[in-house]
């Protein structure tokens, strides 16, 4: 592309949603910060306890820091996990008060599994002045990193990784470089550019030898914008599977927007009952694709 063509306008259309591995691999690492906070959430209760027993009264200093140590790594291996598992399946912006709770929940447990602890250690009238002052101030210190280590200062959205997505697609459509593929949105994206191209290749005539992506699906019921279930996206109206229905059309990203995310398994019958030239390699190489990876799909 030269420096004074303009670059093409990003449709951001279909929203983005975790697939079902990005909704494992986020499942696991929850689990795991769960787990990682209890820990931590066990060890300051364990503290508070031997506090009340006077343990560190005259001495056990050692044991105090370490209990400290132990509450900070926890936590801090807990939120590490947690924004991890938010990389794969963030939240939404549309709910203010879930999108801030999910993503700063690692900085609200570490205060939660330091704060009482901290609290109870300076106010303990029976402890060595010089231990309370050395205790605090290492609690105070690894409480202060272990927050400022749970808080996502850039947390991820499903709206951020649908513009992504889209931008993605597109970059791939014109062959531009793909900055905006994220591991994140990559294969999504990867599915829309293929259904784009795919539908472009089938529907070539001599008339029109480029193509169009342009396709047709069944409507959204009444006064939706999206349907509830996925539909399958067709190369014309007058194919068999649309008939006597509501019919939608436009491009493949628009289809993805209404939840008409699966390419026709008919793509050969349909050119004949369309009028489109015969399918070439890559037309045909998606659809068989799709219908390998999902047998269900099939049955559309």
């Amino acid at each position: 592309m030269t420096d004074n063509q303009t670059p093409p306008q990003v449709d951001v259309t279909k929203a983005w949603a975790a697939t079902q591995d990005q909704k494992g691999a986020a499942k696991r690492l929850r689990i795991y910060a769960a787990l990682a906070w209890l820990v931590a959430i066990g060890t300051e209760i364990a503290g508070i306890v031997m506090l009340k027993q006077h343990k560190f009264d005259h001495g056990n200093m050692a044991l105090l820091i370490g209990l400290l140590v132990v509450i900070a790594a926890f936590a801090i291996g807990g939120s590490l996990m947690w924004k991890a598992a938010n990389k794969h399946d963030p939240a939404s912006r549309v709910d203010g008060f879930r999108f801030f709770v999910q993503n700063q929940l690692g900085a609200i447990i570490t205060i939660i599994a330091f704060l009482p602890l901290l609290v109870l250690i300076f106010m303990d009238k029976d402890m060595d002045p010089k231990n309370k002052k050395i205790a605090g101030g290492v609690g105070v210190a690894l409480a202060l990193l272990a927050t400022v280590i749970g808080i996502d200062f850039k947390p991820p959205s499903t709206e951020q990784y649908t513009q992504d997505m889209n931008q993605c697609a597109a970059q791939i459509k014109s062959g531009q470089p793909t900055t905006a593929c994220s591991p994140e949105v990559a294969q999504q994206a990867q599915e829309i550019a293929r259904d784009s191209a795919a539908v472009t290749d089938a529907t070539k005539t001599a008339a029109n030898p480029a193509g169009q992506d342009v396709v047709y699906w069944i409507a959204p019921e009444a006064g939706k914008k999206k349907s509830e279930t996925p539909h399958v996206f067709h190369l014309c109206q007058n194919v068999s599977s649309l008939r006597g229905k509501s019919v939608n059309s436009g491009s493949v990203t628009q289809a993805y927007a209404e939840n008409a995310t699966r390419i026709t398994l008919q793509i050969p019958m349909e050119q004949g009952q369309c009028g489109f030239a015969g399918a070439s390699k890559a037309a045909a190489a998606r659809p068989a694709a799709a219908a390998a990876a999902s047998p269900a799909a099939a049955a559309q």
